[in-house]
């Protein structure tokens, strides 16, 4: 049942995306930025419906009221990551449009990726280290100034379920530099959908957002501990199991 439960899912996902895609690469033409993201966030919604019913994964989010209040409240978002639920479903939450922080590789997803492109995101070149950190402060400064939230995560990869991986600052040294705002999360995706493999699995996803953390007069190290701390503890407190 779970494999033909993701074979709909997975059939749900490329018919409406490439409809959805077409028309945002068209309309992105005339269309400002923030109008384009709202647009798009409602492809994410109809796919996160589609996870709710082909494959029978709830979600339960908890501490919506720690995000920044206000049209010009910058923040850096940094996330636990283990799948490529987290992805879609985070853009649903958040009040203020998004730009990820991602591999320059996705855009050329055929329809997603187009898309994607058109969203004025940070795609990132991860082989020059130097220059993609520069430009992830850079570019995220001048969104942020734009009232669009960064998000990043901070790990760089999907990490397996009950496993941590390697912080790295991009997030914290934008923060820093911006005066924002960081924002931690934790997702427990990975019990219903692995970090690797086509099948997934019904279940209770739960996302914990933590209070803000200032970043003025901080070392973007010392902040991205912080972080890792408060992410990895809450990991286990929403996911036990994975970390027995």
């Amino acid at each position: 049942m779970p494999l033909i439960r993701s074979v709909l899912h997975m059939a749900w996902i490329v018919l409406t995306v490439i409809p959805w895609g077409l028309a945002l690469v068209l309309v992105s033409v005339w269309v400002e930025r923030t109008p384009l993201w709202w647009f798009a966030v409602n492809w994410f919604r109809v796919v996160i419906w589609g996870t709710r019913v082909f494959l029978g994964i709830e979600v339960r989010v908890s501490g919506m009221e720690n995000l920044p209040q206000g049209q010009t409240s910058p923040a850096v978002l940094l996330s636990k990551h283990q799948s490529t639920l987290e992805t879609l479903l985070l853009p649903t939450l958040m009040p203020h449009p998004l730009a990820f922080v991602f591999k320059r590789e996705l855009l050329r997803i055929p329809f997603f990726g187009w898309s994607m492109a058109r969203l004025d995101m940070i795609h990132i070149d991860r082989s020059t280290r130097a220059q993609a950190l520069k430009q992830v402060v850079t570019q995220g400064k001048a969104l942020l100034a734009q009232g669009v939230w960064i998000i990043l995560f901070p790990e760089g990869t999907r990490i397996a379920r009950g496993q941590t991986g390697t912080y790295q600052t991009a997030g914290t040294r934008l923060a820093v530099d911006a005066g924002a705002s960081v924002i931690p999360i934790a997702v427990s995706s990975g019990k219903c959908w692995p970090r690797q493999g086509f099948v997934k699995y019904p279940g209770l996803v739960q996302v914990s957002i933590g209070k803000p953390i200032a970043s003025v007069g901080r070392k973007p190290k010392e902040l991205m501990r912080e972080v890792e701390a408060w992410i990895e503890a809450e990991m286990r407190r929403i996911d036990p199991e994975a970390y027995r």
